[in-house]
């Protein structure tokens, strides 16, 4: 059974935010399977959703799961990071409170064919929307070695980056590498015996770059956060969830960005117009033991949130 992450803690968050307001609008910008929006409807009867994924089949089960809610839900096949025109093309101007869930979905990882995973063997996707963009097959067996090992080093993280390159330019020139299966494979060789004593299993790095660099994740989570920013109304909450360093530190420094004055800061006083717009609600919050007890999938789970002070 699905078991949405830190879903009582985000209701507990964002609860301030929707009573604030006598017909509020939530948007969860990573709908998934629809855990988070299904316990907002179900807590707020005034409250209004829109919805955003960009995984069709997310969409279609997570409809399924709030359909009961009628009219109060707006669902929107799409990237979040078009947050702000998606929003007003419900006809809404400004929200009171959004959710992101980011990184892989549990329902992508559990499902062999998406080649997400490195502990089952499918084809080498990796495509959040399956309906368009570039494969993780198309990476490995097309990019040159520099653009490989780059996307190794930033997005994964990999110190052996150049190595696990080398390997897989010699291997695609024997045939190509399109299995989940026998890119794992590649890389365990790859890496030196003494390295893969620790850490878990070898081939994780290079699975989350290849995934960030198809799914342009990095990039999606800047451009989108600001717009989420930008719609709060006073009182307003935005909470976010992060899975690992990467997108952990473009939160956290998105959010230190709006929650600082812009005043000089040799300056006594604080100049009209410049005080924070923003306050730290919540600062990379770890899940609780009981949950991380129940729910191994937030383990590495970091809560971030803010609160629109000002206009």
């Amino acid at each position: 059974m699905h078991i949405s992450v830190a879903l009582d803690r985000c209701i507990e968050l964002l609860t301030p935010a929707i009573n604030n307001s006598s017909s509020p609008v939530f948007v969860d910008a990573t709908l998934g399977l629809g855990g988070h929006s299904f316990e907002m409807l179900n807590s707020f009867p005034n409250l209004t959703l829109i919805g955003i994924d960009r995984d069709t089949s997310a969409i279609s089960k997570a409809s399924e799961r709030i359909s009961q809610f009628g009219n109060r839900v707006h669902i929107a096949h799409s990237v979040f990071d078009q947050f702000e025109s998606i929003v007003k093309s419900f006809g809404f101007e400004k929200i009171d409170a959004a959710l992101f869930d980011l990184g892989v979905s549990s329902m992508q990882l559990d499902v062999a064919e998406r080649g997400f995973s490195y502990s089952q063997d499918a084809p080498l996707d990796m495509r959040m929307d399956q309906t368009q963009g570039i494969t993780a097959e198309e990476i490995v067996n097309t990019w040159s070695h520099g653009d490989i090992a780059r996307i190794l080093r930033v997005y994964g993280e990999e110190k052996f980056a150049p190595r696990i390159a080398d390997f897989i330019l010699r291997e695609r020139e024997i045939a190509p590498i399109k299995s989940t299966a026998a890119l794992s494979a590649l890389v365990k060789n790859a890496i030196p015996a003494a390295a893969r004593r620790t850490g878990g299993n070898p081939s994780k790095r290079t699975f989350q770059a290849l995934r960030i660099a198809v799914n342009n994740e990095l990039e999606v989570i800047e451009n989108a956060l600001p717009q989420a920013l930008d719609l709060l109304n006073v009182g307003g909450r935005l909470v976010v969830l992060s899975f690992q360093s990467l997108e952990d530190r473009i939160v956290k420094e998105a959010f230190a960005q709006v929650t600082q004055s812009t005043s000089p800061r040799d300056l006594p006083i604080e100049l009209p117009g410049h005080e924070a717009k923003f306050k730290l609600i919540a600062k990379g919050e770890a899940a609780t033991d009981l949950e991380i007890a129940e729910n191994s999938r937030a383990q590495s789970v970091r809560i971030r949130a803010v609160e629109r002070v000002a206009a």
